[in-house]
């Protein structure tokens, strides 16, 4: 056991909180400091004796939090106060009436939304799902429980070394599927891009340092590139006068790796690493034509592509984002971005949300993030969907691709990006949306699903007669439009669902079945239904008849996993006791015990020994295998991590698992015959399908193929890279 040095580390303690009150100096008011120490004696006092899981005391990650508040969010005393005590309600004796008490309403209404939920959830339900509705109904009163709760994301990001890899893959998936986009939606360019990098070191960790070295092997080629094209640049901004800082900003890891992975091309054929950003110092009332000089000197040098050109100065982003992009041809045929943009929109840009506050008297008010704010709260007050829903809900709101609309009279509306003239109509009044039967888009006549384009003006037509129905959920997607039109649907559904209620009681009646709460389980279980509501619903809509309700009865389920006394699985834990061992040369072990036990193969990602992996407990079906990549994982991990258990594969196997792999290259005579023999004879594989497509001289592929594990399909993959006028080869993942 380590010997811990109490003094060495108390003097540690004292010189992080000297360091926050250094940092948060200029923004302090009189008496904020004597509040600070107040929070901070708090939470040395709740937190004694208490440590991470990397063994450092506690104390130390409130601080560290409270300083990524200061620092990279710039916010001011009240979030200090909140970061330096946002687990002393969940990890104390505190309570939040104490927390009221000692340090006002304000603190203890952030803290509050802070403090996970504690407590048994409905079934179909989820903790997670639950905690963020919460914190986020705290949004609606005050933003800063969201950027306190980003900063705690971030630090528990920063260091999750320490925790083991599936608490790892639970943490890492949740900050990619909603923390992640929630700090882009905020502006926070920064926190959004490290929690993606992040995300990729714990996830897929060999991708990770691969690009990371990569990028340090090219850093002294890619430095000299950057000087010599911006020499030029420099002399003339200097003859025109101007106050500015030019630097090379690298591309994120995280989106690296994305490019790479969307265009299926090598880390060597990504040419964007990087762009160059121009940042002028100037006054207000001169920025725009600032920006503007300073492209015409750029494109003078450089030839510009003109479909690459985007202005978000004339009209800014809905998180506030300023800036004028294009991407220019440098002298040895190179493509470059340059950003340019003024001081304040960098720190608008770097700090987001807090940056765009502390400029929101002088004229530039950026407003578009305000709307988006006003629009949480609105969704905020429809608060009778299900957890899981709202969150999806709101994660849909998250991404940032937006057009502008305008109004007959020629007012400017934001929308996401994807909107219809039915969610025009609804942002507009609900009325409006309700009765809403077509639209006139430039003076040219339009249905409801419509898809609106930037700049469009667009005049909604009604009649008294229209009213809602289920398939305008299918086109809307702004969450406005689809609580309204679920808000009208809901008084037909539940008159519907009360009657399915009092036939499904009937049928398990007549049928001798308990209407216990496990027969319902297992009835949602069949008849693949998420809420009992929903069960009740088809059954009154008479999507589900007698004849289906004899079948369940007649229904046995699986033998692999032991009979349940109740179908319901709450947490993996329960659940690995109930499962039971099979045969002694299965290769996957799970679990906390690594055990080897029965579980399924995904078919949405096909594993296949040597694949990083992790069990997900289903309801009905077992454990299921998930790769670690898999496209479903994040959204998986983020609602139900207590349902995710650990799993490895040890060794090499004598069985075959299908895995699928795309050929592309140059067509000639022979080629299909020289791939199907290395498949077959020289590296004995069996293939379960091949399908080749020619045009003009290239083909493309898709070959399923049973493979042993990854080192097999690695083998193959390099012999068939060897075959004449094959360029490139990959695994690709199907539904089986």
């Amino acid at each position: 056991m380590i010997a811990i040095d109490v003094e060495e580390e108390n003097k540690e303690i004292i010189r992080k909180y000297r360091q926050l009150l250094r940092r948060a100096k200029p923004i302090l008011k009189e008496g904020d400091s004597k509040i600070i120490r107040k929070a901070f004696k708090t939470s040395m006092d709740a937190h004694q004796g208490m440590r991470r899981k990397s063994g450092e005391p506690y104390i130390f990650h409130p601080l560290a939090v409270a300083k990524i508040c200061v620092d990279e969010i710039g916010l001011g005393t009240t979030s200090i106060v909140a970061a330096l005590l946002h687990d002393v309600v969940e990890d104390t004796e505190w309570t939040t009436e104490d927390i009221e008490r000692n340090f006002g309403k304000k603190i203890a209404r952030i803290i509050d939304g802070l403090t996970k939920i504690s407590g048994v959830f409905e079934h179909g339900s989820s903790q997670q799902a639950e905690n963020f509705r919460k914190m986020l109904l705290t949004l609606s009163e005050d933003v800063r429980v969201i950027l306190v709760k980003l900063a705690d994301r971030l630090h528990n990001m920063r260091t999750l070394d320490s925790m083991p890899v599936n608490k790892q893959y639970k943490i890492a998936s949740e900050t990619i599927f909603l923390y992640a986009p929630l700090a882009h939606r905020l502006g926070l360019y920064s926190i959004k891009s490290e929690m993606e990098d992040l995300y990729l070191r714990y996830t897929e960790n060999e991708t990770y340092t691969g690009i990371i070295r990569k990028i340090a092997s090219t850093k002294e080629v890619r430095n000299r590139f950057i000087k010599s094209f911006i020499r030029p640049l420099q002399k003339e901004l200097n003859d025109h006068g101007l106050n500015y800082i030019i630097k090379g900003r690298p591309k994120s890891v995280y989106s690296i790796w994305n490019k790479m992975k969307k265009q299926n091309i090598p880390f060597d054929q990504v040419y964007d690493l990087f762009a160059i950003r121009i940042i002028i110092d100037t006054t207000p009332e001169n920025e725009k034509a600032a920006c503007w000089l300073v492209y015409s000197i750029v494109t003078d040098y450089y030839k510009p592509n003109p479909d690459r050109l985007r202005d978000w100065i004339s009209t800014p982003k809905a998180n506030g984002y300023e800036s004028l992009h294009t991407t220019v041809m440098a002298r040895n045929g190179q493509w470059v971005e340059v950003q340019i943009r003024t001081k304040r929109m960098d720190e608008i840009a770097e700090k987001g949300y807090a940056a765009h506050w502390k400029y929101k008297d002088n004229s530039h008010g950026a407003s578009g993030l305000d709307q988006w704010i006003n629009k949480v709260r609105d969704m905020l007050e429809q608060n009778d969907s299900s957890a899981l829903e709202f969150v999806d809900n709101f994660r849909g709101n998250l991404f940032n691709e937006e057009v502008f609309i305008f109004t007959p009279k020629g007012d400017l509306k934001t929308l996401p990006h994807g909107a219809t003239a039915l969610d025009f109509a609804f942002d507009i009044h609900t009325e409006i949306g309700a009765r809403c039967i077509g639209a006139k888009v430039n003076q040219k006549l339009v249905p409801i699903n419509y898809e609106l384009k930037n700049g469009d003006q667009v005049e909604i037509l009604t009649s008294s007669k229209q009213k809602p129905n289920e398939g305008w959920l299918r086109f809307v997607v702004t969450s406005k439009a689809k609580a309204k039109i679920k808000d009208e649907l809901k008084e037909d559904k539940k008159f519907i669902a009360e009657e399915g209620k009092e036939i499904t009681l009937r049928k398990l009646k007549q049928l001798k079945i308990d209407a216990s709460r496990e027969t319902f389980d297992r009835l949602r279980a069949y008849f693949n239904t998420n809420t009992q509501f929903e069960l009740f619903f088809k059954v009154g809509a008479g999507e589900i008849d007698f004849k289906d309700f004899k079948r369940f009865k007649d229904f046995k389920p699986s033998n692999t996993i032991k009979a349940h006394s109740n179908n319901k699985v709450s947490d993996a834990k329960s659940f690995e006791k109930e499962i039971v061992k099979v045969k002694e040369s299965d290769v996957l072990l799970i679990g906390e015990d690594m055990d080897v036990i029965d579980y399924k193969l995904a078919k949405c990602c096909n594993p296949i020994p040597g694949d990083n992996v992790f069990g997900f407990v289903t309801v009905n079906e077992g454990i299921k295998i998930h790769r670690t990549t898999c496209p479903n994982a994040p959204e998986l991990l983020a609602n139900h991590g207590h349902r995710v258990v650990k799993a490895k594969w040890t060794s090499q196997h004598a069985s075959s698992f299908l895995a699928g792999l795309k050929i592309i290259g140059t067509d000639r005579v022979g080629l299909i015959n020289d791939v199907s023999s290395i498949i077959s004879d020289e590296l004995k594989v069996n293939m379960r399908s091949m399908s080749i497509d020619t045009d003009s001289g290239i083909f493309s592929g898709d070959i399923m193929l049973y493979v042993i594990d990854t080192v097999h399909l690695d083998l193959l993959i390099n012999k068939l890279e060897k075959v004449e006028g094959v360029v490139k080869v990959s695994r690709f993942d199907y539904n089986d």
